[in-house]
C-alpha cells in the first residue's frame, strides 16, 4: 500500500478558489452586454480588467507549484487546471472584446440562454473549487457542467440556425456568428475544468 503524504500548504486550494471567483465576476460582466442601454466600450475595459487580474492569479499558481516541493496534488494537474480557469476567462472577454469592436448594440434575444449557462457553470466551479481540499462531495459537479455544456450546444445550434434564417444582412451574421462562438467557447472551457477536476479527484481518491 502506498503512503500518501498529506502537505500542509493550502494555498492553492485558496487561489484556485478566487479564480474561480473571478470567474463569476467575469459572466456577470458579460451578462451586462445583453443590456442595449450598457456601455459597450467601457464593459470591454471592465472585462480586460478582469482578464488581467485572472492572468496573474494564473501566473502565482504556476509560480507557487514551481516554488513548492511538494504540491496538494500533482504538478501537472495544478498547472493544468490553472491554465483551463484561465482560458474560461479569455474566451469571456474575447466575447465582449468583440461585441465592442464591431459595434453591436442590441444583440438577439436567443443569447440570453447561452450567457444564462455560463453564469450557472461558473457559479457551480465557483462552488466546487474549495472542495478540492477533501476531494468530496465533488462528482455532481462535474456531471451538473456536462449537462449544461449539452445544454448550451442545444442552444448555440438554435443560435447559428437563426442567423442563417434570412432575417439577418450577411455583414450582421458574420459578427454575431464570431461572438456566439466565443461564448460557446467560453463555456467548452469550463467543462474542460469540471473534466480537470474529474481526473483529479480519481487520482487523489
Amino acid at each position: 500500500m502506498r503512503l500518501r503524504i498529506r502537505p500542509v500548504e493550502t494555498t492553492f486550494y485558496d487561489l484556485f478558489s478566487e479564480m474561480a471567483e473571478h470567474l463569476v465576476g467575469g459572466a456577470d460582466l458579460l451578462a451586462a452586454m445583453l443590456d442595449p442601454a450598457t456601455d459597450k466600450h467601457e464593459l470591454a475595459k471592465k472585462m480586460s480588467d478582469a482578464e488581467h487580474a485572472a492572468d496573474e492569479m494564473t501566473h502565482t499558481i504556476v509560480r507557487r507549484a514551481n516554488q513548492t516541493f511538494i504540491t496538494p496534488f500533482d504538478r501537472e494537474d495544478i498547472y493544468k487546471l490553472a491554465s483551463s480557469l484561465d482560458d474560461v476567462m479569455d474566451f469571456m472577454e474575447e466575447t465582449v472584446d468583440l461585441v465592442s469592436l464591431y459595434e453591436l448594440g442590441q444583440l438577439p434575444s436567443d443569447f440570453a440562454p447561452q450567457v444564462e449557462v455560463l453564469q450557472r457553470a461558473t457559479q457551480l466551479t465557483a462552488e466546487a473549487m474549495p472542495r478540492l481540499r477533501t476531494m468530496k462531495d465533488l462528482e455532481e459537479y462535474w456531471i451538473e457542467i456536462n449537462r449544461l455544456e449539452n445544454q448550451g450546444d442545444k442552444s448555440y445550434r438554435r443560435i447559428v440556425a437563426n442567423l442563417f434564417s434570412g432575417s439577418y444582412k450577411t455583414l450582421e451574421v458574420m459578427k454575431l456568428k464570431d461572438v456566439v462562438d466565443s461564448l460557446e467557447h467560453a463555456i467548452d472551457a469550463l467543462e474542460s475544468v469540471a473534466n480537470t477536476v474529474e481526473q483529479i479527484a480519481v487520482k487523489e481518491s
